[in-house]
């Protein structure tokens, strides 16, 4: 499945089915248990008197706004991200769910990417957004390929040594070299 000119445009955001079971979960823990507990408590709150110098009411009032902003966030995140199964994605090219290996032409140092929907990027087990400045430099890419990627210390020029698609996991990718 080619998914098209990808992070350039601004269509629907890609995720995995991990990725959306872990933001439905989250928005199904929201309604079903922490807002009802919010709600009692700003009830138990409002029964002590003058809610004008209640610092608990306030508190939960507070906390109740905090937990329907994130709820409104996280239905609008369901309604607009597109499912992607890395598995179906061209093995010859960098696309959604691919880790790429890529070496430093200055160094030769190696750092491993994984290319993954906004909501499930994870700096430290080297999961990046497909639309972020790395992404977008390595999307659609294949082995051999030079890469350019402007950072904030400067432009870095790297080649693309290895591209692979694995089962999308809670458990840390292999880092190929995870000097910075």
């Amino acid at each position: 499945m080619n998914l098209g000119p990808g992070p350039k445009d601004h269509g629907p955001s890609f995720i995995t089915r991990a990725g959306k079971a872990r933001l439905q979960a989250e928005h199904d823990r929201l309604f079903a248990v922490d807002r009802p507990r919010a709600v009692d408590a700003v009830a138990e709150a409002a029964a002590h008197g003058d809610r004008s110098e209640n610092a608990e009411y306030t508190y939960g009032k507070k906390k109740l706004r905090e937990i329907d902003r994130r709820l409104q966030f996280l239905a609008n995140r369901l309604g607009r991200v597109q499912v992607v199964d890395p598995a179906t994605q061209p093995r010859n090219r960098v696309g959604f769910g691919a880790t790429v290996v890529i070496e430093d032409e200055d160094d030769g140092t190696e750092k491993a990417w994984t290319l993954l929907g906004e909501d499930e990027v994870d700096v430290p087990r080297r999961r990046i957004s497909h639309k972020s400045p790395v992404g977008k430099a390595l999307w659609d890419k294949k082995v051999g390929d030079g890469v350019v990627v402007h950072t904030p210390g400067g432009v870095k020029h790297y080649e693309i040594v290895e591209i692979r698609y694995e089962p999308i996991t809670d458990a840390p990718p292999d880092d190929a070299g995870t000097t910075d």
